[in-house]
């Protein structure tokens, strides 16, 4: 049995699809109404803030997927792990992030990150740790103004990232939750096969809908009061602390590692925006 927490996230949901019929699946989930089953899938309820619920979810289970999304607390992982080892899980793969491994890498969401590997590493449990960059499917945020008004508002709009497909990510945590000892005591860096800028990235949707597409680039006011009006104070200040990071080039480089796994090349950009055209308008 393979748990999946984050099931209705980018990642999870891309892990349930492959391993749907491949393996015995229970997705957690705080709502099981938001979710269907499948073949050899389950859905149970639970939550990161109740330790019981994850111990009964986590009851026969082999590997375990783990993604938590709240930067402010420990507190989930720390349940996750604890209810984990209580309930004789052999092995958690854990969704990290990339910016972990750079030394000037201090803001909150980066520092949260490094207590939730480190956690992990010390449970006594085997682990694997997936470090992505940034997502492609973030540009998906551009989708609504280039719709209706051909524009696409950035910041920093020449600052390249090696960002990574999803989909390549799920198929790495596929891998590692299918073969716990080929991938236990491993933390994969996962990127795209280029370091690619937004500006770039615009000109690529440009071409593939085949029309003019503007890019404006957001200055630092524009760029903080926005993201002040989606994340708590905190976290917006964290992300521009990392963007401040991308200008100077510490997310540029590519690593092998998802052609190494998978034996095939990395997801291009180009390759994930002609596969999600229509949310575009193409």
């Amino acid at each position: 049995m393979i748990l999946l927490t984050g099931a209705t996230g980018t990642v999870g949901r891309l892990v349930t699809w492959r391993l749907s019929g491949v393996a015995p699946v229970r997705l957690l989930t705080r709502d099981p109404r938001r979710l269907g089953g499948g073949p050899r899938v389950e859905v149970v309820g639970g939550d990161f803030g109740d330790p019981r619920s994850l111990e009964r979810a986590l009851a026969g289970v082999r590997s375990a997927l783990l993604v938590t999304a709240d930067p402010l607390t420990h507190a989930h992982d720390e349940h996750f792990v604890t209810a984990a080892r209580r309930a004789g899980v052999r092995h958690v793969v854990k969704l990290s992030a990339l910016a972990v491994t750079d030394p000037g890498a201090a803001d909150l969401i980066t520092t949260w990150q490094r207590g939730n590997e480190q956690l992990l590493c010390e449970s006594g449990l085997l682990w694997t740790l997936l470090r992505p960059r940034a997502f492609m499917s973030n540009t998906l945020s551009w989708a609504r103004s280039v719709r209706e008004d051909g524009v696409v508002r950035a910041p920093d709009g020449g600052a390249a990232n090696a960002t990574v497909d999803p989909r390549d990510i799920a198929d790495v945590a596929a891998a590692a939750l299918l073969d716990p000892d080929g991938h236990a005591g491993r933390a994969h860096a996962l990127t795209g096969p280029e370091a690619i800028s937004a500006a770039e990235q615009t000109e690529i949707l440009a071409e593939l809908l085949q029309r003019p597409l503007r890019f404006v680039e957001l200055g630092p006011d524009e760029a903080r009061e926005l993201l002040r009006a989606r994340y708590p104070k905190p976290l917006a200040d964290a992300l521009m602390e990392s963007a401040a990071r991308g200008r100077s080039g510490a997310k540029a480089r590519v690593d092998p590692t998802v052609a190494e796994l998978l034996g095939r090349p990395a997801r291009s950009y180009r390759e994930w925006a002609g596969d999600h055209l229509g949310a575009f308008g193409g």
